[in-house]
């Protein structure tokens, strides 16, 4: 019984931040939308928002996991609060000067704070418990973070993307939502640092015994993994944040695609609920990421054949069809690492900087050929790579 307070006061916690990440991360879609349309961008440009916001992963995942080797995970966790407090801060600035690199600077050191965030909390998670019902936990924490997504969606949208908003005053809108968000993200920060969440020795998150392999690279279950996290991260932004500009090109009005970007969070939110009541009584890690890889494919297919509401439909599925690949890919690629878990966590919060390349590939080739729909072929194989991850890649111990 006590053992079980100790846990849940500590995923309490997390569930709460996981709630903050949610809220700060899906807003991005809004902003794409939001600044395609003020500063007269094109797919390209405008997707320079999802760019800025994860390549910061990539920068700062190793130096995240020194912070943390310094502080610990509650102070560092605070920290990285701060740091999204002073990215979200720098919003007024940019909208008072109308100045979009200043948007992008502020967007990269919000994802900074996420990263040193991230780097914590998810091995924090996966070692609270059984290793198999790993995907279990951090499934619930991917509710928390679906439904602050899905309410960003609707305060942001609303307040972005309604009609009534435009002229001179387009960018001064801004500046109130982020001024009460750098308040939120201060006051957190605050109490997190005061909060009784005990500090999780690094010892206690690996598991050295018979370890023999002199690198971390000598892990092809993680190498792999590792291309399957950019690839994963990479349609899922794509799924989510370029939805809204999807519908406007597939002929619905800006009142009405904004909330297009929630349905693909209902869909995670159910892939989430599965995890929970199935995950591992029912299904194991694996076999949802079967399943999941399958689903992204058959639903990429539906979303460029398709036209119209149905195109849109199936491009939101995807919602659905990747929400088990984070939970299920974390404990498939730390599996076995021993003493060289705490960098794989770090290098597998590098590989969120899929969603920093990958949809500028995808907008660069809807520009190119002027067809968003097409541009959503590069989705497929990226699915089957994660099948066979989930199928052969993440059993293999040796490169011979």
């Amino acid at each position: 019984m006590n053992q079980s307070k100790n846990v849940n006061g500590p995923l309490l916690i997390i569930g709460i931040l996981f709630f903050v990440f949610g809220f700060v991360t899906w807003v991005n879609s809004v902003l794409i939308a939001f600044f395609k349309d003020a500063f007269h961008l094109n797919n390209f440009d405008s997707l320079l928002v999802t760019f800025a916001f994860f390549i910061s992963y990539f920068v700062m995942a190793i130096p995240s996991s020194w912070v943390l080797a310094r502080t610990g995970f509650k102070k560092g966790m605070s920290l990285g609060l701060l740091a999204m407090a002073v990215g979200t801060l720098l919003f007024i600035p940019a909208a008072q000067m109308e100045n979009y690199p200043m948007f992008l600077f502020g967007l990269f050191v919000i994802g900074t704070g996420l990263a040193l965030l991230q780097t914590a909390s998810n091995p924090y998670v996966t070692i609270l418990g059984p290793a198999e019902s790993a995907a279990q936990r951090i499934s619930v924490m991917g509710i928390c973070n679906k439904v602050a997504g899905i309410l960003s969606q609707f305060i942001f949208g609303g307040l972005f993307l309604s009609s009534a908003v435009g002229g001179s005053s387009k960018l001064a809108i801004v500046i109130m939502p982020y001024g009460i968000m750098t308040a939120v993200l201060v006051l957190l920060a605050v109490w997190v640092w005061f909060s009784s969440l005990p500090e999780v020795e690094a010892e206690e998150t690996v598991e050295e015994a018979g370890n023999a392999k002199s690198s971390v690279w000598a892990y092809p279950s993680l190498v792999l993994g590792l291309v399957a996290f950019f690839v994963y991260v990479g349609v899922e932004v794509i799924a989510g944040d370029t939805i809204i500009n999807y519908g406007v090109s597939q002929g619905f009005s800006q009142d009405v695609a904004k909330s297009f970007t929630t349905y693909t969070l209902y869909g995670m939110l159910a892939g989430y609920i599965i995890g929970i009541f199935f995950i591992p009584k029912y299904l194991s890690q694996q076999k949802a990421l079967n399943y999941s890889a399958i689903l992204g494919v058959l639903f990429s297919i539906g979303a460029i054949t398709f036209t119209g509401f149905m195109s849109v439909l199936c491009l939101a599925l995807l919602g659905l069809a990747n929400a088990l690949m984070w939970p299920a890919l974390w404990p498939l690629a730390i599996n076995g690492l021993g003493k060289f878990t705490k960098i794989g966590s770090a290098l597998i919060i590098m590989m969120i900087s899929g969603g920093a390349l990958m949809p500028l590939l995808y907008g660069k080739i809807a520009d190119q050929i002027g067809n968003t729909q097409s541009a959503y072929l590069i989705l497929i194989p990226c699915y089957l790579f994660i099948y066979y991850y989930a199928t052969i890649g993440h059993k293999k111990s040796s490169w011979k």
